[in-house]
């Protein structure tokens, strides 16, 4: 075998080692960073995903340079995406700061074309989610929330059948802390929920983890 020979066998053979390495650990980052659906990915796991992408590329470009310091920014981006998450888990305002908040496209069947501008999506992007859950007719939803994953969800009208108090299903507490637009969002406000909470017997809304009201129930679980 001429020496031409044994270079490239040495060039293949590094090129299937770092292949293996880099498949290996793009899979124990992702473990590390939980488990999302790629349609359920924030705006930070999907730059993060991206930049790791990147940066697994570049290390076959260079394949003279040392292996292990081009894995050492795969890491760093892992750490940082774990605990920028742990931040959000902890803050409310965080976590809607990084990642936004839902939004009420259609209340009370009628669309909130405000709305729709703040969120940068038009009409046509409406009635494609629609159809996609087969719904050719806006008269029959009565909600329809943009997710922060980009999701529409829709409450149609024919549920009304079921129960007259159709509510916007948003939590009122979240992780101790009163969401006071969802409360005008219903038509309540700080006091009412307070009287509520009472009734139910809680009285430190800091110890509630979540809480919501949907067809005149609520739904509490504290921390």
């Amino acid at each position: 075998m001429d020496e031409g020979s044994v270079i490239d066998l040495d060039i293949y053979l590094g090129i299937v080692f770092r292949t293996t390495v880099i498949y290996l650990v793009i899979w124990f980052l992702f473990r590390m960073m939980g488990k999302r659906e790629v349609g359920e990915l924030s705006v930070l796991d999907l730059v993060v995903s991206i930049m790791i992408g990147d940066i697994a590329v570049l290390s076959f470009e260079d394949l003279e340079k040392p292996f292990v310091r081009q894995t050492i920014p795969m890491f760093v981006l892992a750490l940082l995406q774990i605990t920028l998450a742990f931040i959000a888990l902890k803050s409310v305002r965080f976590r809607y700061f990084m990642d936004g908040k839902p939004q009420i496209i259609i209340n009370q069947g009628k669309i909130d074309e405000k709305a729709m501008r703040r969120q940068r999506y038009n009409f046509d992007d409406l009635l494609t989610q629609l159809r996609e859950q087969g719904i050719n007719d806006l008269n029959l939803v009565k909600f329809a929330i943009l997710e922060t994953s980009g999701k529409l969800s829709v409450i149609e009208n024919k549920q009304e059948e079921k129960s007259e108090s159709v509510e916007i299903p948003f939590p009122l507490i979240v992780d101790g802390e009163i969401q006071e637009e969802n409360l005008e969002k219903i038509g309540k406000n700080h006091f009412w929920l307070m009287h509520q909470l009472k009734k139910q017997g809680e009285t430190k809304v800091k110890e509630i983890s979540i809480c919501s009201y949907i067809d005149g129930e609520f739904y509490i679980d504290k921390k």
